[in-house]
């Protein structure tokens, strides 16, 4: 049934607009890529020198089906120390990324045809990963007045009595928000009175500049309805390792460890020794590139405001820039091509995130330093459509 359902739906379409990138680079030979968030720095060389001794000293082999012991014990003190909540390494799953996290979780929670509930604009691939696990994805909207954090009202209105969990995203993206801790609170009250399981995607945890990252779970009541997802790939520059994490009850790591066990087994040890190696050093590697991204960031939004027709919010976290566009009278795709064609700039268009939420805006991933993105601007302001 659930079969029928997407593809008459969806006509079992699971691409994505990001999938599109390449393609788009290979257009012109002077392209400057802002598209995706694979950040530019290498990861750090201290963790693959250890890393690369591992190797050579036999750590080659298949882990513990929830990953390497060392690895989650140091998870389970990182948690403590970022989050103030204790968990226990049998309540820690070692996942081949975060994306990888999400679906095991979604797989774990998720019957055929019960509700996951999406705040809009979102990380594109949530809605196919709700799919491929059976779910239907239903979308809160959110908006720039309101900071783009979520309004309970709207939340509430959402909720039906299919509705088994929400995805909550901050710091976010595309948009950067990141929510306060009164908004959060909100819904975990929600979520608490309507019995709603919360998967937290906490993938940009280091990069909340004006304020200390506020995550979920720490809120009274939320540990044992809340499943964490933590990654390796944005805060420690290990996108290419593909190694990620889930925290949350034993009770559920049980079913994701039986999971994935029929899935791809264990995640890659070698990556786990990575991360072990980031996690210990994680005080001397994250404070330059925190400095970095909020400095590029912070030059992006100053180049914004001197952009005709350009407008953002003063950037709160992550590394990408939400800008809005609604003054060129044009289509959020309309203006990603036009930048395209005409100045050989690659931003995703909002919609990418969600069609309501989304129309009107263009993505930067400032995934390049400060003087391309200098340049990118001085190419977008030559263009007809934002020169004044």
């Amino acid at each position: 049934m659930m079969k029928k359902y997407i593809a008459e739906r969806y006509q079992e379409d699971f691409s994505t607009p990001m999938g599109n990138s390449d393609f788009l680079l290979d257009r012109y030979d002077d392209v400057i890529d802002f598209s995706l968030g694979d950040p530019d720095i290498t990861t750090d060389g201290e963790v693959i020198r250890k890393t690369m001794q591992d190797a050579l000293d036999g750590h080659t082999h298949y882990t513990s089906f929830q990953g390497d012991i060392e690895l989650r014990q140091a998870l389970v003190e990182n948690l403590a120390d970022n989050y103030g909540v204790k968990y226990s390494t049998d309540e820690i799953m070692v996942t081949t990324s975060g994306c990888h996290a999400m679906w095991l979780a979604l797989e774990s929670i998720t019957n055929d045809g019960e509700e996951i509930i999406l705040h809009e604009p979102y990380f594109t691939p949530y809605p196919q990963q709700v799919l491929l696990t059976r779910g239907i994805p239903t979308t809160v909207p959110t908006y720039e007045e309101d900071l783009f954090q979520i309004d309970p009202k709207r939340l509430e209105a959402k909720i039906t009595d299919k509705t088994k969990a929400i995805i909550i995203n901050t710091p976010n993206n595309p948009t950067g928000a990141c929510f306060s801790r009164e908004n959060l609170e909100a819904i975990s009250k929600i979520c608490q009175d309507r019995d709603i399981v919360v998967i937290s995607d906490d993938i940009y945890t280091l990069y909340s500049y004006k304020s200390s990252f506020v995550p979920i779970v720490s809120i009274p009541g939320m540990k044992e309805r809340t499943i964490v997802i933590g990654s390796f790939s944005k805060d420690y520059a290990m996108t290419g390792w593909r190694i990620g994490f889930i925290a949350a009850p034993k009770s559920l790591i049980d079913i994701v460890r039986n999971i994935n066990e029929n899935n791809v087994f264990t995640a890659p040890s070698i990556s786990q020794r990575a991360a072990l190696h980031a996690l210990k050093d994680k005080e001397r590697i994250q404070a330059p590139m925190l400095a970095e991204y909020r400095s590029r960031l912070n030059i992006l939004y100053e180049e914004v405001c001197q952009t005709p027709k350009m407008s953002m919010l003063e950037p709160m976290g992550t590394i990408y820039a939400f800008v809005n566009i609604k003054q060129t009278g044009m289509t959020a795709e309309e203006v990603a091509e036009y930048l395209l064609e005409n100045a050989h700039i690659v931003v995703l268009p909002g919609t990418a995130f969600g069609e309501e939420s989304g129309e009107g805006y263009i993505r930067f991933a400032i995934t390049v330093d400060d003087s391309v993105i200098r340049q990118a601007f001085a190419r977008i302001r030559q263009t007809e459509l934002f020169n004044g």
